[in-house]
């Protein structure tokens, strides 16, 4: 999971650095923040939350919701911290990456280091303690997934990096539905395969309109390794995938007929940018022409509006 949150800006010195060079406090702070990566965090937590209303077919204990999301935003910030550690090399030389705290030369790597491991400590405790030991052990899981099956073996190995590497993504919803029940079942799994055939959609989508920084530093993303042809045929492939199992969760987890409905007008429309992108990429290389970020914006939309029905359909049967 692999997870979604990037920032396209160029790089640039930070704004309030002292005459001195020396970053100020509040540099140091947004730094340290950033290593976290918080807009992948929120893309986590809302597919983490909704489960919950799910299992509990209802609104679940409040305390519950809020020990889930801050040992999960700890533990998905820890992953990232040290994602942010190894890829130093490589993020100085990405212009999608430069503007990281480590490029910029703000924090070390040691107390990166430092940070991402306290993070990870602390989520396993949050976890333990106040929600149950299966999510605290399956977060612990998602997070050394992340960082020594994808990070450090995948990423920089294969095209099927971020195919195989995005199942830390994925974790969020067993997480959320642990969290819960105690026990895991086919409905979170069924969510887990939801999140798992969107992320390379998502993902090669941004991979296409980052292609050259890829390339620069030799990370075989999919759209640097085949022309964006046979991209826009996978995303379409995987697509067609990820909305089957977005539907298979109506009979399996017995849902009202609000989720169903919503899962078929999201997946159907979905599909379609999907199939337009297919269509942009045939026959050029253009990437003003094949616009791949309108799908990677309509994929973050896509997943937040399915996880809002999740959410909503056992409310609604109330």
């Amino acid at each position: 999971m692999t997870y979604v949150g990037q920032t396209h800006a160029a790089a640039q010195q930070p704004e309030r650095e002292g005459e001195t060079g020396r970053p100020s406090f509040k540099d140091v702070v947004a730094a340290y923040v950033g290593l976290t990566k918080p807009r992948v965090i929120e893309l986590l937590l809302l597919t983490t939350v909704p489960v919950m209303f799910f299992a509990d077919r209802g609104v679940p204990e409040l305390g519950l919701v809020l020990a889930t999301v801050v040992g999960g935003t700890l533990s998905a910030g820890s992953a990232s911290a040290f994602n942010c550690v190894y890829d130093r090399d490589i993020d100085e030389q990405m212009r999608r990456t430069r503007r990281r705290a480590l490029p910029r030369h703000i924090v070390t790597p040691l107390s990166a280091l430092v940070f991402a491991t306290v993070l990870a400590v602390l989520s396993t405790v949050v976890l333990a303690l106040w929600v149950n030991t299966l999510s605290a052990v399956l977060a612990l899981v998602a997070n050394a997934f992340y960082v020594l099956v994808y990070t450090m073996v995948l990423k920089r190995r294969t095209t099927q990096n971020i195919v195989w590497g995005g199942l830390a993504g994925c974790f969020p919803a067993l997480i959320g539905w642990t969290a819960v029940t105690g026990e895991l079942s086919w409905v979170p799994v069924i969510l887990f395969a939801v999140v798992f055939f969107w992320t390379p959609p998502h993902t090669w989508a941004l991979a296409l309109r980052y292609r050259e920084d890829y390339a620069n530093v030799d990370v075989p993303m999919l759209p640097v390794v085949v022309p964006a042809r046979e991209v826009g045929r996978q995303i379409v492939l995987y697509s067609w995938v990820m909305v089957a199992a977005s539907l298979l969760l109506w009979p399996v987890a017995g849902t009202g007929p609000f989720y169903p409905v919503a899962a078929a007008v999201l997946g159907a429309v979905f599909l379609v940018e999907a199939h337009k992108l297919m269509r942009r990429a045939r026959g050029t290389e253009d990437l003003s022409e094949i616009q791949p970020m309108r799908l990677f914006h309509h994929s973050n939309l896509y997943l937040s509006l399915l996880f809002v029905a999740v959410a909503l359909d056992p409310l609604l049967k109330i």
